[in-house]
C-alpha cells in the first residue's frame, strides 16, 4: 500500500517554534504500518525533535534501507531530501551524501535486519570513520516484513509465538558500537518518548554518527519461524501468485520508565522485558565503564536505556579527511576540477 497525504485539518492555533514553524511542518505522509507499531512512535518523537530543535526542514536529509523501520522515513518531514536505498545499503549512501554536503542534518533509520545482517559490516565503517549523522536502529528482534523470523537482536532463549526458542547469540548493536569507537551510543524504547525525544535531540546536536539503539516492538509477528506463512511452507507446499494476509489492530506500548530504576513491560504476545534507566551517577563519558555497565545489566536480564556513552572530542569523518570547511555541493566547478595543468602538477609529486 503507498504512502497517502496526510490531510490538513484546521485547528487552533498551534505553537510555533524559533524559526515560526508548526509542529504539523515536520510530519510526513499517514503511516501504512501496522497500528500500534511501535516504529510509528520513534517517528513522532523524530517529528518532536526536530521541531523543538528549530531545523529548518528542507536541511534535514533522510536516508533509509529497506524493512518495515526502512518505510518510517516517510512518515516524518516531508520538506527533507531523501533516500531510500537497498537492503543494508543505508550506511554507505549516507556516507557519499554527507561527504557532498557537511551542512545537513543526516538521519539514517535503520532496522536489527538491515544493519546487523545483511548491512552489518557497512554499519561497522561508518562507525569507524564517525560519519556526521543520526544512526536510528529500530530493533525488534524479528524480520516482521518477511513474516517473522527470528532477526541477528533475537536473544539467546527468547521464544517464537509457537514455544520455539532462539538458539543463536544476537548481536548487540550498544556493545558493538561501544567496542568500534563510537562517539555517541545510547538505547531507548520507543514507549518512552520523553526519554526519546531528549537523546534525539542530543544525537543531531553531536558532531559526529550518533546511534541509537531504539526497542519498538512489533505488534503483529514475534519469532514466527514455521508459520503456513513462512516463506519454506509455501515454496514446499502450493505456491501462489499472492499470499493474503489478515493484520489485526493492537495498541501502542507506553511505559514511564522511573529515573534510576527498572520496569517490567508487558509486550503485545504477553512476554514481559525488563527495562532499566541509568543510574543518577553513571558517567556516560567513560567508555569501559560503560561496557561494563551494559554487560552487567544484561546479566541481570536488563535492557539499560538512556544515553549509554559520548565523545565530543572524538575526529568526524570530514575532520579525519581535511575536507573544506564549505560542503562540496557549494564549490564552483572550477576549484572541484582545476584543469589538466594542475593535474600534470600533481602527478609530478609522485616521480
Amino acid at each position: 500500500m503507498p504512502s497517502i497525504k496526510k490531510p490538513l485539518i484546521p485547528l487552533a492555533a498551534m505553537p510555533k517554534n524559533d524559526i515560526g514553524l508548526t509542529i504539523r511542518d515536520y510530519e510526513g505522509s499517514m503511516s501504512t504500518l501496522c497500528a500500534g507499531c511501535g516504529h510509528d512512535s520513534v517517528t513522532a518523537a523524530i517529528v518532536r525533535a526536530l521541531f523543538e530543535l528549530s531545523i529548518p526542514p528542507h536541511k534535514v536529509v533522510k536516508m533509509s534501507g529497506i524493512g518495515c523501520s526502512s518505510k518510517t522515513t516517510a512518515y516524518f518531514d516531508s520538506a527533507a531530501h531523501g533516500f531510500n536505498s537497498a537492503h543494508g545499503r543505508m550506511a554507505p549512501i549516507a556516507t557519499g551524501a554527507n561527504a557532498a554536503n557537511r551542512d545537513a542534518l543526516y538521519i539514517g533509520i535503520s532496522g536489527d535486519g538491515d544493519s546487523l545482517s545483511i548491512g552489518a559490516g557497512h554499519m561497522v565503517h561508518a562507525i569507524r570513520r564517525n560519519v556526521h549523522m543520526v544512526y536510528v536502529i529500530e530493533n525488534n528482534g524479528v524480520y516482521g516484513l518477511t513474516k517473522g523470523q527470528f532477526s541477528a537482536s533475537a536473544d539467546i532463549g527468547s521464544a517464537a509465538k509457537h514455544g520455539e526458542a532462539n538458539t543463536v547469540a544476537p548481536v548487540d548493536p550498544v556493545m558493538l558500537a561501544l567496542s568500534l569507537g563510537a562517539s555517541f551510543v545510547a538505547r531507548s524504547f520507543s514507549g518512552d518518548k520523553e526519554q526519546l525525544v531528549p537523546i534525539l535531540k542530543a544525537a543531531a546536536q553531536h558532531r559526529g554518527l550518533a546511534l541509537i539503539d531504539v526497542i519498538s516492538p512489533c505488534v503483529q509477528f514475534n519469532n514466527h519461524y514455521g508459520s503456513t506463512k513462512s516463506y519454506r511452507y509455501v515454496r514446499e507446499h502450493e505456491l501462489r501468485e499472492i499470499e493474503p494476509d489478515f493484520i489485526s489492530t493492537g495498541r501502542e506500548i507506553v511505559a514511564d520508565l522511573p529515573h534510576d530504576g527498572a520496569l517490567m513491560v508487558a509486550m503485545h504476545d504477553g512476554g514481559l522485558v525488563r527495562f532499566r534507566t541509568l543510574p543518577a551517577d553513571y558517567d556516560p563519558t567513560d567508555r569501559e565503564a560503560a561496557m561494563h555497565y551494559v554487560n552487567q545489566a544484561h546479566a541481570r536480564g536488563e535492557i539499560p536505556t538512556g544515553l549509554l556513552f559520548v565523545d565530543e572530542s572524538i575526529p568526524d569523518v570530514h575532520e579525519l579527511n581535511h575536507t573544506s570547511e564549505s560542503p562540496l555541493v557549494e564549490l564552483p566547478f572550477e576549484e572541484l576540477c582545476p584543469g589538466s595543468a594542475e593535474l600534470e602538477d600533481f602527478q609530478k609529486s609522485f616521480v
